[in-house]
């Protein structure tokens, strides 16, 4: 070997010295202190950002050839000591803005960034050899079945190669971690293990009927926190009642003219809306078949973006049932007509692109504007409408609060009928999945920056690009940046918070959770993006629920009603209660008396198990559904407890049965009921229970809209 070389060597070999920076690939490397104060604060953290960084550290990395016993001159051995000094480089190390802690990792052969799988703190967890080397512990690779995915394939597959999970695309024969469905729960059957994107009958509950009975039950305990809903009727079975608190409320103020938007029960993406002023004008009464709808007050005045209506979809993750916990995305969607806004009158009731701001219903018009900016076109970000609603001086912090309220309402209300379908499809003590699921809240500011629930969707889109026609009659797929920007944070943050390895420290960690606050607070800073002004949300997922327990616990009152109702039900994966088991819970809480004899709960339970079954005709299982047994204890508590208020009447009630179930476990349990026992029940007891007939069990309803006409048309959707 030449002199030259021998030098070489001799100073590679000093570098490699205990004590010094340059380890083994394996080892972890330290930044010495002067180098950590080099770092700054603000180094970005950005996908794109840390691939860059990587590219540039791969450049300085590139592995040393082999000596091959050749002349290497003075210049190459000065190139080749800067080569090992840099190696202190090869590490990137980021510092988290707000957090203080460093984030250590190592750039792969293809250049981009690895953090340490076993960071906790900016440390990593290590496992020392028996030689006293250092190497990192690996994790096991999380799994994703994606063979259900539909339209979020892409979104998903970006988010899991982004957290370097294993995608099975077409299936797996073993269990996988997490199952992601494009519709429903049972998109793959018989799963025994893991977690599903999806709830057990959440495509049914958020129907328009089923929506809009569980927000109107919730309406009659607390009318003041749940009047973020619009008034509505269902049809056909309220159609009566719709055309006559109509016709009084013209007679009494000829002036006004208050118009109708109908929605059919399980339409989507815009189909078969449409605007009335007239009860005369529905469609769904016309001709031969009737179609269940939902008819609700139009919001006439709502607040505008440059002359055009929008509304807002934020997506939402609720993560478990029990213990409820919801998230709620701190970046959204606003989707605009392409029409100016005008308020509805005979003329142009059917302009859609001015009063419908579905996506799929815009995008065919000549107006619709796709845009790579977040800021313009027709469909932007939610924090582009913040930012410039803050520019003229609005509270966005009051608007985000009163957005999440309605979020933790909603799904307060949402959550008991999602019980019984959650136990109907994973009884208790039976092998099966827990569940998660992102919803799409579809909410409308109004001029006053009141938030309205227009709808909720059990399957949001989660599509990241568009349809684009390149010539006459073609079209392609072209990616879409808004929708890139908001979604795919969406999945990957539900996804790091469905982790199996972090969920069960999560869970624990969030016992008693609960904000001592008295009013809902939104943090102006954020740590999880960057490039947002401090005042507005970001692309993360933000606890709302339990971090909000003290102030909605008190509105889960009819939580605790689905709870006595599951307690009774009998038959494990049932949804119904037969009468054996009404019976049983009347007995068991003392409800009976001399007054109110066991004959005269038979017939309770006949009449509104028979009025429930007439409206809901699909149902094939008999016996007497959650809302039933919401009305019958409804009614209980207004017999036992006639002076006080409704809420008082059915808190007291509770009470009542809680105190006397305390203790008993379930040592009276209702025997299994036959489809058809409550057929041998006499109707000769009909005369017992005069007031339980169909017209006096909805007089309650009734006499509340008849008191509470249409105000919201009769104020101009201004003051609510």
């Amino acid at each position: 070997m030449s002199e030259c070389y021998q030098k070489v060597k001799s100073e590679l070999q000093q570098m490699k010295a205990p004590g010094d920076a340059v380890e083994t690939e394996a080892s972890e490397e330290q930044l010495s202190p002067a180098l950590q104060s080099s770092v700054p604060a603000d180094v970005p953290t950005s996908r794109r950002d840390i691939s860059r960084s990587g590219i540039n550290g791969r450049s300085r990395s590139k592995s040393r050839s082999k000596a091959d016993g050749k002349q290497v001159s003075d210049m190459k051995s000065d190139n080749l000591r800067e080569k090992a000094t840099n190696r202190v480089s090869n590490e990137q190390h980021l510092q988290v803005k707000g957090t203080g802690k460093i984030l250590r990792s190592k750039c792969a052969a293809n250049g981009h960034v690895e953090s340490c799988p076993g960071q906790t703190d900016g440390k990593c967890e290590d496992r020392g050899r028996e030689d006293g080397s250092k190497v990192v512990k690996k994790r096991r690779t999380v799994t994703v079945d994606i063979s259900k995915a539909k339209t979020s394939l892409e979104a998903l597959k970006l988010s899991i190669r982004e957290l370097k999970w294993k995608e099975f695309p077409m299936g797996r024969r073993t269990a996988c971690d997490i199952y992601w469905h494009g519709v429903s729960f049972h998109d793959t059957e018989n799963i025994v293990s893991g977690q599903v994107n999806k709830f057990p009958g959440m495509i049914e509950m958020l129907r328009k009927i089923n929506l809009s009975r569980a927000v109107r039950t919730m309406q009659e305990l607390f009318p003041e926190e749940y009047n973020f809903y619009p008034r509505s009727w269902i049809l056909p079975e309220e159609y009566q009642l719709f055309s006559t608190q109509v016709r009084l409320l013209k007679d009494n103020e000829s002036t006004l003219k208050p118009t109708f938007i109908v929605k059919p029960d399980s339409g989507s993406q815009g189909d078969g809306i449409y605007l009335i002023r007239d009860p005369a004008d529905l469609r769904v009464i016309s001709g031969s078949q009737i179609k269940q709808a939902v008819v609700q007050e139009y919001i006439q005045k709502p607040l505008l973006i440059d002359k055009l209506k929008f509304d807002i979809r934020l997506y939402v993750l609720v993560r478990s049932l029990d213990p409820l916990e919801i998230y709620i995305a701190k970046e959204g969607l606003s989707r605009f007509c392409t029409e100016p806004y005008q308020e509805p009158c005979q003329k142009n009731l059917s302009h859609v692109f001015m009063h419908l701001t579905n996506y799929s219903l815009n995008v065919h018009s000549g107006n619709f504007v796709h845009s790579d900016s977040c800021s313009t076109g027709s469909k932007r970000t939610f924090s582009s409408i913040l930012y410039r609603l803050a520019s003229k001086g609005v509270d966005i912090k009051k608007v985000w609060s009163d957005i999440i309220a309605l979020v933790i309402k909603t799904v307060i209300a949402l959550v008991p009928e999602l019980k019984v379908y959650y136990q109907a499809d994973i009884p208790p003590g039976k092998p099966g999945p827990t569940c998660f699921q992102i919803l799409g809240f579809d909410i409308l500011l109004m001029k006053n920056l009141k938030p309205f629930l227009l709808e909720v969707n059990a399957n949001p889109s989660m599509r990241i690009e568009h349809e684009q026609e390149v010539s006459a009659g073609v079209f392609e797929y072209v990616p879409s940046p808004v929708d890139e920007e908001v979604k795919v944070g969406v999945i990957r943050d539900t996804l790091r918070l469905m982790d199996p390895a972090q969920r069960k420290q999560h869970i624990t960690s969030n016992m008693g959770a609960g904000s001592p606050e008295d009013a809902i607070v939104v943090e102006a800073g954020s740590d999880e993006k960057e490039g947002l002004a401090d005042s507005l949300p970001s692309l993360c997922l933000k606890q709302v629920f339990p971090k909000y327990t003290k102030q909605f616990n008190y509105l889960r009152v009819v939580e605790r009603i689905a709870a006595i109702f599951l307690r009774f039900l009998g038959v494990k994966g049932n949804m119904r209660l037969g009468p054996t088991g009404f019976r049983t819970f009347i007995r068991n809480c003392k409800l009976s008396s001399s007054s109110f004899s066991m004959a005269s709960v038979d017939i309770l339970y006949i009449d509104i198990t028979r009025r429930w079954a007439g409206t809901l005709p699909d149902s094939r299982e008999a016996g007497m559904c959650l809302q039933a047994f919401i009305e019958a204890f409804f009614y209980l508590a207004a017999r036992r407890f006639k002076a006080l208020p409704l809420r008082e009447q059915v808190s007291s009630l509770l009470e009542v049965c809680e105190m006397s179930l305390e203790g008993q476990g379930h040592s009276e349990k209702p025997r299994p009921h036959r489809t058809h026992a409550h057929a041998n029940l006499t109707s000769a007891h009909s005369s017992a229970l005069p007031m339980l007939n169909s017209p006096a069990l909805m007089r309650r309803h009734q006499d509340h809209l008849r008191h509470h006409p249409l105000q919201l048309s009769a104020k101009g959707n201004t003051d609510n």
